[in-house]
């Protein structure tokens, strides 16, 4: 059945998706894997972390916990398939907490370290998240959805015995009602919970209208929780302005801890319990800003900004044992670097090659956990391979697990080469990636796919992509770069785009093209160029504004702002932070910065592609420009993924479908530009 499966999703792929058999190929997908969230044991001796694997039968990604010795011997943890997440250790070692899904539902599950044995230990109705011990290790704290039922406003007869009546009205009344990737919301909020590590019934520690989620950490005396949340009665209208609050365990007060405008959020409590971390921001109703570090001690004194002279956002704080300074991650030029910083200021670079995460393209971002006071675990960013764990201290440094080894050891996959150069508008050098085909002559000519990031406040690096690397065995040179928005490059160049997107970003990314051909090895008259979400906006504003490619896929994007923010999950932050104001108050700026607007000029061929439940970038915009470039007389079709939210490439099988459509369509416009029109 595996071989039958395999062999209908190699014809899926079609038409030739890989030049050799020795490259990487549409399958091959599903024999991906990649390390993520490393815990290190209290002991220091070996780490557990997610090894994530795609499964071919059932079509899904799933994560099981396995551990691995500062040795670099792997072994499963406890075995079996399954989700695991969230896996936290006891204080003293002798017990790790973490979700999964073995018990036929999300449920808190127990490993015991003596007895290697693992078993479920809460009976809970909802899916729990965000474990944290308690210092002395008796008490769990854990965030949980609450359902809160409200009565529709209407009584409707009931139907008689055996008749077969419509599903009923549904009335919705929410601020906030879909979310990307989890449907419409029901009734309820987010609320804190404590139970016995032992097992037991947990107790609800918040129960107000309010969603309390994200990162718990506990007061020293073992007394209260502090979290993160926006209680604010216009938090609709504020959707950024969380606080820090506590929430005492004898009888559930809460006590706000900050107060300012702007985010504040992910707190971390120090060793010695007298000083607390955290994460935000003053706001300044930027697109984009820089996430900060900031430490106050609990006594009282005032907050301090430990990170004024970083250019970058801060992210993953982890204290020193020692109390004296804390460990943090940050993304520069694309790049994952940890270091650490001790509170007088003084910072010192521990590893500038932490990424990996984001197999399907090539995202920056990644993850780690350090023991004591410097030894360090975190996943490696390698071009030719998704995530693996190294293990880095004052001494030495070893990579401890090769998880792809047994897939791409006998396989050639494309180079990746970084490339800088010059914007033609503005005074900037943009960063970007060359991927080429295996087997690579440079005395040949080449097609050209120019492939864009999503965010747009996000950043590429050089990290392993599926869907890259399966363009390059097809043959195709692959450029993907960062033009002005991209984060990793400081706040200013973030910032370009403020009520300004997409509009210099096309300079960027057709100097980065111009660049790439001036290599001698392009054919171009085989130009194409794709890109999702805030990629698939500047692949449509692109062939608004040029016909140099000879094809292009437009890739669950945005074509009309104005319709964007009024049916986006995230509509009351959109029109606050993104534009000047609400649409029907600002129409022609809507309008000028919509794709929709430049239809007219469109004469590439163009395909849309989009997820049919993405509520971030929902279908109908994609519907828009469809019939948009059917009316305009332009080759032009429509891919539309069943079930699928705006990330797309969750199942297995959909990445490999959106890259078989897209080298589809670029294979049919091959021998050069279409007579569109």
């Amino acid at each position: 059945m595996k071989k039958i499966l395999a062999l209908s999703l190699a014809v899926l792929a079609t038409p030739t998706l890989a030049v050799e058999s020795n490259t990487f190929q549409p399958e091959d997908v599903f024999q991906l894997e990649y390390a993520s969230s490393p815990t290190i044991h209290p002991k220091g001796d070996y780490t557990v972390f997610v090894r994530n694997y795609m499964d071919i039968m059932t079509d899904r990604k799933y994560g099981t916990l396995w551990r691995v010795d500062n040795k670099g011997e792997l072994r499963p943890l406890i075995g079996g398939d399954a989700n695991d997440r969230s896996q936290t250790w006891s204080p003293d070692g002798s017990k790790l907490a973490f979700v999964s899904n073995r018990s036929g539902s999300n449920q808190i599950h127990m490993y015991w370290t003596d007895t290697r044995d693992q078993s479920p230990v809460t009976r809970l109705t909802g899916s729990p998240s965000n474990l944290s011990w308690s210092p002395d290790g008796k008490w769990l704290a854990f965030t949980m959805f609450t359902p809160a039922p409200e009565k529709p406003p209407v009584s409707l007869p009931k139907p008689p015995k055996g008749a077969d009546w419509a599903e009923p009205p549904k009335y919705i009344d929410k601020d906030n009602y879909r979310y990307d990737g989890g449907g419409y919301a029901k009734d309820g909020f987010t609320q804190i919970y404590v139970m016995p590590a032992s097992g037991g019934t947990p107790r609800q520690l918040t129960s107000d209208d309010y969603n309390h989620g994200g990162q718990l950490t506990w007061t020293h005396d073992g007394e209260s929780i502090i979290f993160s949340a926006n209680r604010r009665e216009d938090a609709f209208h504020q959707p950024a302005n969380s606080e820090l609050y506590s929430v005492a365990l004898a009888d559930g007060e809460v006590t706000q801890l900050t107060d300012r405008v702007g985010p504040d959020h992910s707190p971390v409590i120090s060793p010695d319990g007298k000083k607390l971390a955290w994460l935000g921001y003053d706001d300044e109703m930027m697109s984009h800003q820089l996430t900060q570090l900031y430490v106050m001690d609990l006594a009282g004194d005032e907050p301090r900004l430990l990170t004024s002279d970083l250019d970058y956002s801060v992210d993953d704080v982890q204290w020193a044992d020692d109390s004296r300074g804390v460990y943090f991650a940050y993304d520069r030029h694309g790049d994952g670097h940890i270091v650490y910083q001790n509170l007088n200021g003084k910072r010192t670079q521990l590893t500038d090659e932490m990424g990996g995460l984001s197999y399907g393209r090539p995202y920056s971002g990644g993850a780690f956990d350090v023991h004591g006071n410097g030894q360090l675990v975190y996943t490696l960013a390698h071009p030719q391979r998704p995530a693996d764990l190294v293990l880095k201290d004052s001494k030495m440094k070893r990579q401890l697990t090769h998880l792809n080894e047994d897939l791409f050891a006998h396989k050639e996959l494309g180079r990746v080469e970084e490339i800088w150069y010059d914007s033609k508008h503005g005074d900037y050098k943009i960063q970007g990636w060359i991927v080429y085909p295996p087997n690579f002559d440079p005395e040949e000519k080449y097609p050209l796919i120019l492939e864009i990031h999503g965010g747009p406040h996000t950043a590429y690096a050089e990290t392993f992509s599926a869907e890259v690397q399966l363009m390059a065995a097809a043959g195709n040179v692959v450029l993907y770069t960062n033009p002005r928005g991209s984060t990793s490059y400081g706040e200013e160049f973030a910032q370009e785009i403020h009520h300004n997107y997409p509009s210099q970003d096309y300079d960027d990314l057709m100097d980065g093209v111009d660049a790439v051909i001036e290599k001698g090895f392009i054919d171009e008259e085989r130009l194409y160029v794709t890109g999702g979400s805030g990629g698939g906006v500047l692949t449509a504003w692109i062939v608004g504004h040029t016909d140099r490619f000879a094809a292009a896929v437009v890739a669950k994007p945005v074509i009309n702002w104005y319709s964007f923010v009024l049916t986006a999950d995230m509509y009351n932050y959109f029109t606050k932070y993104w534009f000047p104001g609400l649409p029907w108050e600002n129409p022609e700026h809507y309008l000028k910065y919509s794709p929709i607007t430049y239809v007219g000029n469109v004469t590439t061929p163009t395909m849309l592609l989009t997820g049919e439940a993405d509520y971030r970038t929902p279908i109908s915009e994609s519907e828009q420009y469809y019939q948009a470039l059917k009316l305009e007389g332009v080759d032009t079709a429509m891919v539309r993924v069943p079930d699928a939210p705006h990330g797309i490439y969750s199942r297995p099988s959909n990445l490999i479908g959106k890259v078989a459509y897209i080298l589809h369509w670029f294979e049919k416009y091959g021998d050069g530009k279409s007579e569109s029109k």
